[in-house]
């Protein structure tokens, strides 16, 4: 029987991140980060398949976040109702204890282009799973991935403003205006823009 590891997962975690921003993501192993965590390797790959995988750690709970958080919403919910709905769900996994994982993990990322690459995949695979919650309540298609599309830029601007906070602050306020802020520009798309002023004039 394997020995129990107190909060193991989350020092793994936390371990391979230190290591990535201090030495960069691919100088660093999985024995690395085990050594840091305190653990041993196989501990490592009880809670990962690779050290790639810490990075996606989380990506499924946010999944089902955002889809039990949209289908929680009344019917007469606008979609942008429901996208608020699915922000504020997610909100429940970014606590104070994720705070410097969650910036850590944004330096790292910024740091590297093949994760930026795999950040992609991960933002189209959220998009997917909004779009699907909005379309089975109903919704237009191209209303469900517009709204969806939205849906992730508020919510990473919403992650980046909070991991950029020296101190941890809730996160559903914030992501709650970012979408303001998007649904109020949204509104102006139509709008004819005013001619830029010369120089001198």
């Amino acid at each position: 029987m394997a020995r129990w590891e107190p909060n193991a997962r989350e020092r793994l975690e936390e371990a391979a991140l230190e290591l990535f921003a201090e030495q960069g993501y691919d100088s660093t192993s999985v024995a690395q980060i085990a050594d840091r965590a305190g653990l041993a390797k196989s501990t490592f790959f009880r809670h990962f398949a690779d050290k790639r995988e810490v990075l996606s750690a989380g990506q499924e709970i946010l999944a089902d976040l955002f889809a039990e958080g949209t289908a929680a919403t009344p019917p007469s919910a606008t979609p942008a109702e429901c996208i608020s709905a699915a922000l504020q769900s997610a909100a429940a996994v970014f606590t104070p204890q994720r705070h410097h994982i969650a910036a850590l993990r944004r330096s790292v990322v910024a740091a590297n282009s093949e994760l930026q690459e795999r950040e992609l995949l991960k933002r189209a695979r959220l998009v997917a799973v909004l779009t699907d919650a909005l379309s089975e309540r109903g919704a237009d298609e191209t209303v469900a991935h517009l709204a969806a599309e939205i849906g992730m830029l508020a919510f990473g601007m919403a992650f980046a403003r909070w991991s950029a906070l020296e101190s941890c602050a809730p996160f559903g306020p914030i992501a709650d205006a970012a979408l303001g802020e998007l649904l109020a520009s949204a509104t102006t798309l139509g709008n004819r823009a005013t001619s830029p002023r010369h120089r001198g004039d």
